[in-house]
């Protein structure tokens, strides 16, 4: 059984059901609402960190500004909640309160579902498509790429915050009645966006091993080591960079889009610089080379964050700034590879080693 598991797509299948079964069958039945809600928001922020394992863990891209993709997901299924709260022709209530009682035409797309979800999946990998062409062309890369990113996430932020009458200011879009025509406030629409956010995320993991193991993945991971020496084979690094980074983006907006309904608020001060610095230091602490590191980093580090926060609420920002030092300095590869590490060591103990095979007459020697 044990040599059965080695193999890779056993493993694959093996960890996936029984993914699953958390997901869809302890959690359910062992959480509260209020937990399994919980849940369902950090699988939220789960996704975004799938995405950031393959940019940055296989692809080597340090991306600091996912929330802006996150942002945008989030705030395109804002503007067709909040519409469709609205009714037929009707202007979402902030807009009353802030601008001149009519909706932006740029805004009025936006009422028809199938239109909300095509932006969601496209309009955040367009962008991040457009970046990455106009950064990775000039070879822009490593820590001039990071502050790149995350000084277009800061920029974001500022431009929600000063367009009030459209995007809500500092106070964001909230207040969300329904979502595709099911009331939130129902307690068993909430443990439907909960199934649907997890297995959003099941499927993401699925996507990205096999991107991983694809000839792709493998051009990913040789940019990541040897850019110079793919561009000598004939291959245009920025392509291969471009592709995991829209990936991302994409992933980041579809968290985003489910976030929104789920937490019942998006605004500015979930997408700047210091959320996309958080969905960065969960990929690191879960592991960012690994398959299911960068999710059980993001939900241990948000869960931890929210038990620790209830009862010391100043203390969990410290505690999780000497986590990621701890993890950094000692695991650089993260908690998921704790248990190679043991397997390494224990194989290196020689009085765990295995005995030699004694000497049989076909391995002895002849005696000189």
């Amino acid at each position: 059984m044990t040599g059965l598991w080695k193999h890779p797509r056993v493993r694959l299948w093996g960890g996936l059901a029984i993914a699953a079964v958390l997901l869809f069958g302890a959690a359910p039945a062992l959480l509260s609402d209020f937990r399994l809600n919980l849940l369902a928001k950090f699988c939220c922020l789960a996704m975004v960190a799938v995405g950031i394992g393959l940019a940055w863990g296989r692809g080597g891209m340090l991306v600091l500004g996912q929330g802006v993709f996150f942002g945008l997901g989030g705030y395109l299924m804002a503007m067709h909640l909040k519409l469709s709260d609205a009714g037929p022709g009707g202007v979402p209530d902030f807009m009353l309160l802030y601008g001149d009682g009519t909706v932006p035409g740029w805004w009025e797309p936006f009422r028809d579902p199938v239109v909300t979800i095509v932006a969601i999946l496209v309009l955040p990998a367009l962008v991040a498509t457009l970046l990455g062409l106009a950064v990775f062309r000039r070879r822009v890369r490593g820590a001039y790429f990071a502050i790149l990113s995350q000084a277009l996430a800061a920029a974001f932020a500022i431009l929600l915050v000063g367009q009030q009458k459209v995007t809500g200011g500092t106070n964001g879009l909230n207040g969300f009645r329904s979502f595709f025509g099911f009331t939130l406030s129902d307690p068993v629409n909430k443990r439907m966006l909960y199934f649907i956010a997890a297995g959003v995320l099941l499927a993401m993991v699925l996507v990205v091993r096999l991107v991983m193991s694809s000839r792709y993945g493998e051009l990913l991971v040789a940019v990541r080591d040897q850019e110079n020496r793919v561009r000598f084979l004939g291959y245009d690094p920025a392509l291969v960079k471009v592709v995991a980074y829209a990936i991302a983006a994409c992933f980041a907006a579809i968290g985003g889009a489910l976030f929104t309904p789920i937490v019942g608020i998006i605004s500015p001060a979930d997408v700047g610089v210091v959320p996309s610095i958080a969905f960065l230091v969960g990929v690191a602490i879960g592991g960012r080379a690994t398959l299911l590191g960068p999710v059980l980093g993001a939900i241990g580090v948000s869960w931890a964050e929210t038990t620790l926060s209830e009862s010391f609420p100043s203390f969990w920002i410290y505690f999780q700034g000497a986590l990621f030092i701890l993890v950094v300095a000692f695991l650089p590869n993260g908690l998921a590879t704790v248990g190679s590490l043991l397997r390494r060591r224990r194989a290196r103990d020689p009085e765990t080693a295995p005995d030699p095979a004694p000497a049989t007459l076909e391995t002895a020697g002849t005696p000189s």
